[in-house]
């Protein structure tokens, strides 16, 4: 079964916001090409982080009205989820580091088999963040 079909969404009509660092690494493009796949199960709706990070008004008073922001960073540096802490953001944030899943920055091209295991991680980490 594909990590898309195991996803089942129980969020009962909340407002769930994908943000992916979608970084130059090879790592950022793993989590760009996850959240996109795992926004196609209808579980959360891409959002625009480098709209937040310029300081777009409207992006940052969407992202601080979600109900939950599934922000997904690609290494240590943690791009996604310190813009937001800038914005004064850091509230109902389920992270996700793609090296804490084995990954090296630098040598982990972005294969379906390593987006897949992003996108079951995610899955998980939503899944708990509604119980």
């Amino acid at each position: 079964m594909s990590p898309e079909k195991q996803i089942s969404c129980a969020c009962g009509g909340s407002v769930t916001l994908l943000l992916p660092c979608s970084g130059a690494a090879d790592t950022g493009e793993i989590a760009d090409r996850a959240a996109r796949k795992f926004a196609k199960g209808n579980c959360a709706g891409m959002f625009c982080l480098a709209g937040v990070g310029a300081n777009l008004s409207g992006f940052i008073a969407s992202a601080k009205g979600a109900d939950r922001l599934l922000v997904v960073d690609g290494c240590n540096l943690e791009c996604g989820r310190k813009i937001l802490a800038e914005k004064g953001i850091t509230e109902n944030i389920i992270h996700l580091r793609v090296t804490d899943l084995g990954f090296v920055k630098g040598k982990s091209p972005a294969t379906a088999k390593r987006v897949d295991a992003v996108v079951t991680e995610l899955g998980k980490k939503l899944s708990a963040s509604l119980k």
